[in-house]
């Protein structure tokens, strides 16, 4: 009795490992979405960033996130799709320094 309900968690425990790997995302990149889209959020706020420029901004994290999310799908996200997902972010936030940065405000 005890060996076949221990044949049937080690069983059950063996199922749940791939749709565990599945599910599992990708968190660095989640994190610094948030970060990114924070900082844009900090930016209307304030009035650096007029809504036009926050809006662009909004669509080209959109535009990470479907690349993302797309590299996701399969349920397995390559090292050449991490890459050219950060390097997108890396664009994104080069973006977010420059609009908050320059000579634009928003009108209060």
């Amino acid at each position: 009795m005890r060996s076949v309900r221990f044949i049937a968690i080690t069983a059950a425990a063996m199922l749940s490992l791939p749709v565990y790997a599945q599910t599992q995302g990708t968190p660095r990149i989640d994190q610094r979405q948030a970060n990114q889209a924070q900082r844009i959020e900090q930016g209307k706020q304030s009035g650096a960033l007029n809504e036009k420029e926050a809006a662009r901004l909004e669509k080209g994290q959109a535009r990470v996130q479907r690349m993302e999310d797309k590299a996701v799908a399969d349920g397995k996200v390559t090292a050449k799709e991490r890459r050219r997902i950060e390097h997108a972010q890396n664009q994104q936030s080069r973006k977010i320094y420059r609009e908050k940065h320059d000579k634009q405000r928003a009108k209060k």
